[in-house]
C-alpha cells in the first residue's frame, strides 16, 4: 500500500487550486464543495430501510460532501421519478451540499450496463451523480456509460410538453358535406347532379333511414412539444419546502461523473498492479467522464493526471485512544486504516467511512469526528495547520 513514487504536483496542491485546474465539471464541483464544508467526508449509507437512508442523509448531510448508496439494499425504495426515494434524496442533497454516488460496480457487457444505468425501475442516472465500474470487462465498460450519460445529458434539461384541446365546430365551418371550409378561399363551383343510385350496403358505420346528415360532435387536436427546463434539479415536481439550497454554491452541474474501481481494501482480492495500471489508462482515455478512483492512494502519476481519489476501509480507533491506536478489521476480509495514514501519507482525497459511523452511539456526532480527523490529516498533508 502507498507504492513509493515520486509525490505528483496533486499531492501538495489544495483542493481549490486542484479545483481551477479540473476538466470535469461535476470534479470542479465536487473539490469547491469541500472547500466550503471543510470535509473530504464519504458516508457509506449502507442501511436497508428507505426510511433510515432518508434520516441518516438528513442528519449526517451536514459534515460529508458525498453520500454513498447500495441502491438494491433497501427496502421500500419509492421509484416514482418525481416523488421516489431518488428524488427525496435529491432535495437532501441540495438541502445540505452533497453529492450522491451509488456504488453500483457496473461490470458487464457495454450494452447490458448502458441499460442498467439508464433504465430499469431505479433509473440511476436521474438520481446519482456519480457511479462506478469494475474493469474486469474491459474498457468498452467506461466508454458505454460515457455514451450513455452524454446521451441522458443531450435530453435530461428538455421535457416532453403534452397538451390535448377539445372541442366541437361550429356548423359554419363546414359546408353542406360536412367539408372543412376556408373563410378566405373561392368557393367551388357545384359539381354536376349525379345520377341516382340504390343506396351502398351497410357497413362498420351506422346509417340513418330519416334523411338526416350525420354531424361531427368533436375534433381533439394532440400537440407534442420539447420545452427547455432551466434548473438541474433531480425531479420537475418537488415538493413546497424541499427547495433549499445549500448556501454558497450553486447547484451541481447537469455531467455525471465514473469512477473505476481500481483498488480494494478487502484481504486477498484480485485487483493486481497490471488491473490498476489499465484502470489508470482507461480513466486517461475518457477523461470526459472519468473522475478518478476508488482506490487505496493517489493514482495520478503523469503531469496530466487530475484524478480523484476515494478510500474505503477507514476507520478510527475509540476516542480517547489517540489516532494511532489500533483498528482491527471485521474478521471478512475488510482491512481498515486511519485517516492520517489514507489522507496524509497515500494521498487519498476522500475517506469512505461507513458502520464506523453507523454504529456509533451518536452517528452524527461520530461523522464529525471523521470529518475533523480527515480534513486535519489533509491540511498536514498541504502543508497547513488546522
Amino acid at each position: 500500500m502507498c507504492s513509493a513514487r515520486d509525490r505528483h504536483p496533486t499531492f501538495k496542491a489544495s483542493f481549490a487550486e486542484r479545483a481551477n485546474n479540473a476538466s470535469h465539471p461535476l470534479a470542479n464541483y465536487l473539490f469547491r464543495l469541500m472547500e466550503l464544508k471543510k470535509s473530504n467526508l464519504c458516508l457509506s449509507a449502507d442501511v436497508t430501510s428507505a426510511r433510515e437512508l432518508l434520516t441518516l442523509a438528513d442528519r449526517i448531510g451536514p459534515s460529508i460532501v458525498v453520500l454513498k448508496t447500495h441502491y438494491d439494499l433497501v427496502a421500500g425504495w419509492d421509484y416514482h421519478p418525481q416523488t421516489g426515494t431518488g428524488a427525496k434524496l435529491g432535495a437532501l442533497a441540495r438541502k445540505h451540499g452533497f453529492l450522491i454516488f451509488e456504488d453500483r460496480k457496473f461490470g458487464d457487457i457495454g450494452s447490458t450496463v448502458q441499460q442498467q444505468y439508464t433504465a430499469g425501475t431505479a433509473r440511476i442516472i436521474d438520481w446519482a451523480h456519480i457511479v462506478n465500474v469494475n474493469m474486469v470487462p474491459g474498457k468498452a465498460a467506461v466508454t458505454a456509460l460515457q455514451q450513455a450519460a452524454a446521451r441522458w445529458r443531450s435530453r435530461v434539461n428538455y421535457e416532453v410538453r403534452t397538451s390535448v384541446s377539445v372541442g366541437t365546430p361550429v356548423s359554419d365551418s363546414f359546408d353542406e358535406n360536412g367539408e372543412e371550409v376556408d373563410e378566405n378561399s373561392t368557393p367551388a363551383p357545384p359539381p354536376p347532379p349525379a345520377p341516382k343510385e340504390p343506396p351502398p350496403p351497410s357497413s362498420n358505420f351506422r346509417t340513418e333511414h330519416n334523411g338526416r346528415k350525420g354531424s361531427i360532435v368533436s375534433i381533439t387536436t394532440l400537440t407534442q412539444s420539447f420545452e427547455p427546463v432551466d434548473s438541474p434539479r433531480f425531479a420537475n415536481a418537488i415538493a413546497e419546502g424541499d427547495e433549499l439550497l445549500y448556501a454558497g454554491i450553486e447547484e451541481p452541474p447537469w455531467e455525471r461523473g465514473l469512477l473505476i474501481l481500481a483498488q480494494m481494501s478487502s484481504e486477498g482480492n484480485f485487483m493486481t498492479k497490471e488491473y490498476t495500471q489499465a484502470c489508470v489508462e482507461a480513466a486517461r482515455e475518457h477523461k470526459d467522464f472519468v473522475m478518478g478512483f476508488i482506490s487505496q492512494e493517489t493514482l495520478n502519476s503523469q503531469p496530466t493526471d487530475a484524478f480523484i481519489s476515494m478510500t474505503p476501509g477507514c476507520q478510527l480507533p475509540p476516542d480517547g485512544e489517540g489516532e494511532d491506536g489500533n483498528v482491527a478489521g471485521d474478521g471478512l476480509g475488510q482491512q481498515y486504516n486511519t485517516p492520517s495514514k489514507l489522507v496524509g501519507l497515500c494521498g487519498s482525497d476522500i475517506i469512505i467511512v461507513g458502520r464506523g459511523i453507523l454504529k456509533a452511539a451518536s452517528p452524527k456526532e461520530e461523522a464529525e469526528r471523521y470529518r475533523r480527523k480527515a480534513w486535519k490529516a489533509y491540511l498536514e498533508r498541504i502543508g497547513q495547520h488546522a
